[in-house]
């Protein structure tokens, strides 16, 4: 932990500060924070920034209703920028969308960035407009019956896999059957968001129990 008066404001008596998803790591905006501001974020759990256009203090969310509540904010090496991670309630960006950085300028040919979310967005599409020859529609053609034995088919085989000591088949299945699991999510209608909130209270209520351990054990 820092104390505020360690960092390092500019001329304006400004920082910046990177917003961040907690869940899906993407970065949502670039604002810039004052002294008051950052107390204010601290002291509320809820961003609170520094509007250089109105000279004006600007909790997010307050008109809008889409609320930041801060999970973290961690300072840079320089003590000059600052990175807050946030739960978000709706779009991050005041034109709507879910974060400001939406205008992909350029991309490399030979390198891909993988998430979760681009594969889940994928299967949501399929499910809405259904293409032809797709394995992903065939999978929502027959439903969910069908959709939970493929589950429970790739489940076995994943079992076969790491029982036989291969770890590359083993992680050939796994691929495989988060595949399904994801596909049964869509149609569902449970977001990649929903699972990592529940794995996010699991952590909390772990290292609750690790904590009354520890304090078990000095007595």
């Amino acid at each position: 932990m820092f104390d505020i008066e360690s960092l390092k404001f500019d001329e304006k008596g400004l920082i910046p500060a990177v917003v961040v998803d907690a869940y899906t790591k993407k970065v949502l905006t670039v604002a810039y924070m004052s002294r008051e501001s950052l107390k204010i974020t601290m002291e509320k759990g809820l961003t609170c920034f520094y509007s250089r256009s109105r000279d004006e203090l600007w909790l997010k969310g307050e008109t809008s209703g889409n609320y930041q509540h801060v999970v973290s904010i961690t300072a840079d090496c320089d003590m000059d920028a600052l990175t807050v991670v946030v739960e978000k309630e709706g779009p991050a960006c005041h034109l709507g969308t879910d974060s400001c950085f939406e205008n992909l300028l350029w991309q490399s040919d030979e390198r891909h960035e993988f998430r979760l979310m681009e594969l889940y967005r994928l299967l949501e599409d399929r499910k809405a407009t259904m293409p032809e020859k797709s394995y992903t529609t065939y999978l929502f053609e027959k439903g969910r019956d069908k959709i939970l034995k493929k589950i429970g088919e790739e489940s076995t085989e994943v079992i076969v896999a790491a029982k036989g000591d291969d770890k590359k088949e083993t992680i050939y299945e796994i691929a495989d059957l988060a595949y399904h699991v994801m596909v049964l999510m869509v149609e569902m209608g449970i977001s990649v968001e929903d699972v990592q909130k529940e794995l996010g209270s699991r952590h909390v209520i772990d290292h609750k129990v690790k904590q009354e351990k520890m304090a078990g054990d000095n007595l």
